[in-house]
């Protein structure tokens, strides 16, 4: 540890003090987003059930804390109900999985989470629309609903389940199955300039591309950050698994943009592109997830291009430890100032799991963990 990274141990310490609190309350249940001082406890079904269970296998990993281990075994049994009900299920299959099954089998070699995960892949991979080469998101929120042709920037992260399905059976229709929607996204997500859409929706017959929508941007055109993270990090990881150059390129032309936008604070906006008559609220989840894409891209380059992704990942998480923590209050998340879904007004200057999630897996990495659970 560099004197100049001396804080990571300092906020490793007080992430594990205060987790050692609130998980007394919180227990083996579904934290989403926190409101007056507690997280609201959604149900296993949501597509944020596997944050807490992950981060508490973050912790694990060096403290070896039984009481954490335990809560995330019981929340990775609690979701054997949603997989099996399979009518909740959409392309977040990804993000629930790695993160409990996935990340117990990596830990502890246990065969009933690697069966829970593969059964998790087979489930995704059905998710395939062949016409147009991408993982159908959502099913229909409301009675009538279509959204059979809509994908997400979100499902990036959700690939590694499949690539991390192929290693493991060595069956490359997974494997495949990932590559063809990395490559949707490159062509129909990845602006000219490196922002992303978080939303397009394609003819689910032919697979023609219909139009991108705003989601939980401001706009169709607009610049959603955590979009933007999303995008530097699942393709990043879409590199480790391929080695094809084009996810890395990729990859760098969105952290070239996160990176460009940034404020001095070194933490987003929920959106870079919006009017001035819109408030500019911080999503400190987009910085937290940005973060880990930047310190795994780090890796990937070349020693000269390295410093400025490992520079940057390692401010945004210093400032969101200094500037965003809440370390002494009685607030259950751990950093504040977290923007869910503007556009609808949910959640909007909240912590998020997803976000406390993220900040403590890179402390993890910045910590020397290299081996990831996606």
């Amino acid at each position: 540890m560099t004197e100049q990274l001396l804080w990571v141990n300092e906020a490793w310490q007080k992430v594990n003090e205060k987790v050692a609190k609130t998980s007394k309350r919180i227990g083996a249940n579904f934290p989403h987003a926190s409101e007056n001082g507690q997280y609201v406890l959604a149900e296993p079904y949501w597509w944020t059930a596997g944050f807490w269970p992950g981060l508490l296998w973050q912790l694990y990993r060096e403290q070896k804390t039984d009481e954490f281990k335990k809560i995330a075994e019981e929340c990775e049994v609690k979701l054997d109900a949603v997989q099996h009900d399979y009518y909740r299920l959409d392309h977040d299959i990804g993000f629930m999985w790695t993160l409990t099954s996935v990340a117990r089998y990596k830990l502890l070699g246990d065969d009933e989470s690697k069966r829970r995960a593969l059964v998790a892949a087979n489930l995704l991979m059905g998710r395939f629309n062949v016409n147009g080469n991408f993982i159908r998101a959502w099913n229909p929120w409301t009675e009538g609903e279509d959204n059979s042709g809509v994908a997400i920037i979100d499902c990036m992260m959700n690939l590694s389940l499949l690539y991390w399905a192929s290693e493991e059976t060595g069956d490359p229709r997974f494997k495949g199955i990932a590559k063809k929607h990395a490559d949707t996204v490159l062509e129909h997500f990845i602006r000219s300039d490196g922002a992303v859409h978080h939303i397009v929706r394609f003819d689910p017959d032919s697979g023609e591309k219909i139009e991108p929508l705003g989601g939980q941007g401001y706009a169709p055109y607009s610049a959603w950050s955590r979009g933007n993270a999303w995008a530097i990090y699942g393709l990043a990881l879409s590199y480790c698994y391929t080695g094809e150059e084009k996810y890395l390129e990729a990859s760098k032309k969105a952290a070239h943009f996160f990176i460009s936008h940034l404020s001095d604070d070194f933490v987003p906006n929920w959106d870079f592109r919006i009017p001035e008559d819109v408030p500019a609220l911080k999503d400190s989840s987009a910085g937290s997830i940005a973060a880990c894409g930047l310190l795994l891209l780090a890796e990937q380059v070349t020693a000269l291009e390295s410093p400025v992704y490992q520079r940057t990942g390692e401010k945004i998480l210093e400032s969101l430890y200094r500037n965003y923590g809440d370390w002494e209050g009685s607030e259950e998340g751990l950093i504040l100032h977290g923007t869910s879904h503007y556009p609808e007004g949910k959640f909007t200057n909240n912590p998020l799991i997803y976000g406390d999630y993220y900040f403590v897996e890179g402390l993890a990495r910045l910590k020397g963990y290299k081996d990831l659970f996606w």
